[in-house]
C-alpha cells in the first residue's frame, strides 16, 4: 500500500478509493487519541484546514467524567468549542484499519486561534522552544512496557476485571520461545507501526509473566511523543483485533513487577553534535550534561506527577522490582531513578526510570526538559553517582510515595509555575486532586475482605 504521508498522496489515494476514512485526532490529558472519523473526501475538500470539538476533551478524567474546578472549561462556561488544527506533518496510514489514514491535531482556542496552553502538545512545544533559544535540540526515546492477557477487553470487563490471566505462563524476559507464542499480536504490531512510518526497533519479552516491551528509535522530542502515543493506541487496537487485551496500568497485581516507560534523553547542537559528550571529562559527561542531570535530580519531586499521574502509579515504586524508589543517578545501574547510559560515547544519554507505563509522553518529556533547562540556566552542580544497590541508600531522598504528595508538590512548584505557567500547573493540579477525590470515596475490595468479619 502506498503511504499517504503527504497531503497530495492522500488526495490521490482518496480519488482511487484506497483511503476512505481519515482519523483526525487530538491528544488528551491522559495521552489518549480523541477525535473524529472523517469521510476522506470531506477531509480533502474541507476539514484538512480545521475542525471543532468540545473543550471538555482537555478537562475530563479516564472515565470521561467532567469534574468541576477547571477554569478552562466548565458547566458555568457552557462547554464551548476548541479548534482542532490538523498538523499535516503527522499524516500517516493506519495499516491495521482498512482504508484509513490518521493525522494529529494542535488544539486552538475557538475565539483567538491561539494554542490552548494546557494541551499536551502545546506544553511540550513551549519547552522545545526554550531549548531552541539556547541553541540546542533534544532527542528522546520512550520504552513502552505493557501486559498482554488471554481474554479480550470485553470479556475481562464483563467479568468485573477478575481472574486476569496473562497471555504467558512464566517470566519471559528476552525469552524467544515464549514470545513466539505471542507473535499473533506482536508481529502485526511491529509491522503495522513500521508501515505507519514509526521507526520501530524491536519488541521483547519483559521481566514478568505476559509482559512485553516495544522499542522505537531515538527521535526528536515531539516525534518521540507522537510515536509513543500512536504505538500505545495501536497496541490496544491490535490486541483487541486478535481477541486479546493489553494494559498499560503500571501495577495490575501487587505480587507482580509493574510496567514502566523509561525516557532516554540527550541534547544536541543544530549541527548534529552531542552537547552531552566531552571525551576529556569524567565518564564523558560535559558540563552542560552535568548541569542538566543536576536539574533533573533537584526537580524530580516537582515533576513526578507528570511521570506518575494516577493512584496506581505509585504502587509500582517498590524495592527489588527494577522500579526506583530513590532520587539518585548512577552509571548503568537499573536500581537508580536516573541511569547514565553510553558513557564516553556519542550515544551518551540519561535515562529517567521513574515514569510508569501510564504517563502522557508529551507532559513527561516537557517536565524533564523544564527541570534540565533550569539546571543548565542555574549551572547546578551534580552530586557524585550512587554506587551499588540504590534501594539501600538510606540518606538518599525518596520519590514521592503517593499521588497526594506529588500533586501537592506540583501545586507548590515555583520552577514549573515559571516554566509551564500558573494556568497549566493549576489545570493539572486539578486533574491530580480529582483522581485522589474519586479514589478516596470508593470502598475497595481490599477493605471489605480485610474487615468484613474481623473489624
Amino acid at each position: 500500500m502506498t503511504k499517504p504521508r503527504d497531503f497530495e498522496t492522500l488526495r490521490e489515494m482518496v480519488e482511487v478509493n484506497e483511503i476512505d476514512t481519515v482519523l483526525v485526532c487530538l491528544v488528551d490529558m491522559q495521552g489518549r487519541l480523541m477525535g473524529k472519523r472523517f469521510h476522506a473526501q470531506n477531509f480533502i475538500d474541507h476539514s484538512w484546514q480545521e475542525t471543532h470539538c468540545c473543550n471538555y476533551l482537555l478537562a475530563t478524567d479516564l472515565e470521561m467524567a467532567t469534574p468541576d474546578g477547571y477554569t478552562s472549561s466548565s458547566w458555568e462556561g457552557g462547554y464551548g468549542d476548541y479548534v482542532m488544527k490538523p498538523d499535516l506533518d503527522t499524516l500517516r496510514p493506519v495499516p491495521w484499519l482498512e482504508g484509513t489514514a490518521m493525522v494529529l491535531s494542535d488544539v486552538l482556542d475557538h475565539h483567538t486561534h491561539k494554542e490552548v496552553p494546557h494541551s499536551p502538545r502545546a506544553v511540550l512545544k513551549k519547552q522545545i522552544a526554550r531549548l531552541d533559544a539556547l541553541g540546542f535540540e533534544i532527542m528522546a526515546a520512550t520504552e513502552l512496557e505493557f501486559f498482554l492477557f488471554e481474554k479480550s477487553f470485553d470479556e475481562i470487563r464483563k467479568s468485573g476485571f477478575r481472574d486476569l490471566q496473562p497471555i504467558s505462563g512464566y517470566n519471559e524476559d528476552y525469552h524467544i520461545l515464549q514470545t513466539s507464542k505471542e507473535e499473533v499480536v506482536m508481529r502485526p504490531l511491529r509491522n503495522h507501526l513500521f508501515e505507519a512510518g514509526l521507526p520501530i526497533e524491536n519488541s521483547k519479552g519483559e521481566a514478568e509473566t505476559g509482559q512485553e516491551e516495544l522499542n522505537i528509535r531515538y527521535s526528536a522530542a515531539m516525534d518521540c511523543a507522537d510515536y509513543h502515543t500512536i504505538a500505545k493506541h495501536a497496541t490496544k487496537e491490535i490486541a483487541w483485533q486478535q481477541g486479546h487485551s493489553a494494559t498499560f496500568l503500571p501495577k495490575w497485581d501487587h505480587n507482580r513487577v509493574g510496567s514502566s516507560s523509561h525516557i532516554h534523553q540527550s541534547l544536541w547542537t543544530k549541527n548534529g553534535e552531542s552537547v552531552f559528550l566531552d571525551q576529556k571529562a569524567e565518564l564523558g559527561m560535559s558540563d552542560t550534561m552535568r548541569h542538566y542531570v543536576a536539574g533533573l535530580i533537584k526537580y524530580t519531586p516537582d515533576s513526578t506527577y507528570f511521570l506518575a499521574p494516577y493512584i496506581n502509579s505509585y504502587k509500582r515504586f517498590a524495592k527489588g522490582t527494577f522500579a526506583p524508589t530513590k532520587i539518585v543517578w548512577s552509571v548503568d545501574n537499573r536500581t537508580a531513578g536516573f541511569r547514565l547510559c553510553g558513557e564516553g560515547t556519542k550515544g551518551i544519554r540519561i535515562e529517567c526510570r521513574i515514569g510508569g507505563s501510564d504517563l502522557n509522553p508529551y507532559l513527561a518529556i516537557a517536565a524533564q526538559l523544564a527541570a534540565g533547562i533550569k539546571g543548565i540556566e542555574d549551572k547546578l552542580e551534580l552530586v557524585p553517582p550512587a554506587q551499588g544497590d540504590a534501594y539501600g541508600i538510606n540518606d538518599a531522598k525518596d520519590l514521592p510515595t503517593s499521588l497526594r504528595v506529588a500533586s501537592e508538590t506540583l501545586k507548590n512548584s515555583k520552577m514549573l509555575r515559571e516554566t509551564f505557567g500558573d494556568d497549566v500547573v493549576d489545570h493539572y493540579v486539578r486533574a491530580a486532586t480529582w483522581e485522589q477525590e474519586e479514589f478516596d470515596r470508593v470502598v475497595t475490595d481490599y477493605e471489605i475482605a480485610r474487615g468484613f468479619e474481623r473489624a
